[in-house]
């Protein structure tokens, strides 16, 4: 039986490196136990309808360049950290509309919130969030909340995101880190310290403002949640897991990325929660929510195969969407054992793919 392709769009680092090769080497193993070729490309690797793909060679362990034509469905895996990548994977997907796309891109983190908020199911689940215009109207917004965040609406990974917390009537602590996930050293100020500090850092109506959620445990270190929902093998939304993830020391964000560690979800609800049930509840609803929001995406972006969700838990336990990201990573599940959750998070996407492949099939049958 001849072999499904499954067209990977990568983009590369400094012009030579592929962000996600390991990932992409695994995507490539399980397709193989599924009777997938992975093939992965990036926009500049493309001339006309002819392509330049890496495909991994199991047997000797190493990637190979091969010339042929695109494949037939593509997995989109870039992440825009520069406008010219964003530009650059829309005039492809412009070019090339015919193929078919397991996902669609998502908006900044503005343009999100604005989308997000429309929804009074989705809504309650959202931290208050602003588009930043002054430092008078910032000021306003911490005076409002007491803690809150600074974030880059294209930021990802961590990167330039800044805490800022009152502490007492005319004292202030800043935390960050900068555009290189390097902590930025804490800085405690009055409030006309603090504006003449933020004036130096260059905020724009690039960045959003956002009420802050308070995540910090008894150490002194700051924790989210990872859940993963992806389409199955029957173009379902399933909910593979959930993870948690702790800062390290002075660091205002929990990415693995940027030095954070994993830990399962039960544990770390552990940390907080006593009562079991509690617990429990907790997780239904992260569950349930992760389905509504899903849903809701899809209807107002087109279809998706699969969401990374940024969730806090409050101390009262109520439940909050920090971000949500269409091209997530997985390595959470490996770093805290869970393998066949991993694995199962790696398979997912390739499993959708064939589904659509046989949807597409089948349309076209019908239509002879």
């Amino acid at each position: 039986m001849a072999q499904e392709r499954l067209g990977v769009l990568a983009i590369y680092l400094n012009n030579s490196r592929l962000e996600e090769l390991a990932y992409f080497q695994r995507l490539s193993n399980e397709g193989k136990r599924l009777g997938v070729q992975v093939e992965v490309f990036t926009p500049s690797d493309v001339q006309g309808n002819a392509v330049r793909t890496l495909t991994f060679d199991s047997s000797r362990g190493r990637w190979l360049r091969k010339y042929t034509t695109l494949p037939p469905i593509i997995y989109d895996r870039c992440r825009y950290k520069a406008a010219a990548n964003y530009h650059m994977l829309q005039a492809f997907r412009n070019r090339h509309a015919k193929l078919i796309y397991l996902s669609k891109p998502l908006a900044n983190k503005w343009s999100m919130h604005q989308t997000l908020s429309q929804s009074s199911a989705i809504r309650p689940y959202l931290p208050a969030t602003v588009r930043y215009s002054t430092i008078h109207e910032l000021m306003r917004f911490l005076k409002k909340y007491k803690l809150i965040y600074v974030k880059p609406k294209n930021g990802t990974g961590g990167r330039g995101i800044l805490r800022i917390e009152q502490i007492s009537p005319d004292l202030y602590l800043l935390q960050g880190r900068n555009q290189y996930r390097s902590i930025i050293a804490p800085f405690k100020a009055n409030e006309k310290q603090l504006a003449i500090k933020l004036h130096t850092l260059n905020l724009s109506p690039d960045y959003v403002v956002q009420q802050g959620i308070h995540l910090t445990l008894n150490d002194g270190r700051v924790h989210d949640y990872r859940l993963l929902i992806q389409k199955n093998g029957q173009g379902v939304w399933e909910v593979t897991g959930c993870a948690g993830r702790i800062g390290p020391h002075r660091s205002i964000t929990s990415n693995l990325h940027g030095g954070g560690t994993a830990v399962t979800q039960e544990r770390l609800l552990g940390y907080r929660f006593s009562s079991p049930e509690k617990i429990a509840d907790i997780k239904d609803e992260m569950n349930d929510f992760a389905y509504k929001l899903a849903d809701y995406l899809e209807v107002k972006f087109g279809k998706l195969c699969e969401l990374g969700m940024d969730i806090a838990v409050d101390p009262n336990g109520s439940v909050w969407l920090l971000e949500v990201n269409p091209k997530p990573s997985r390595e959470v599940f490996r770093r805290i054992g869970q393998h066949a959750t991993y694995q199962k998070a790696v398979t997912r996407p390739l499993e959708y793919a064939l589904w659509m492949l046989r949807q597409k099939k089948g349309a076209e049958e019908r239509m002879d």
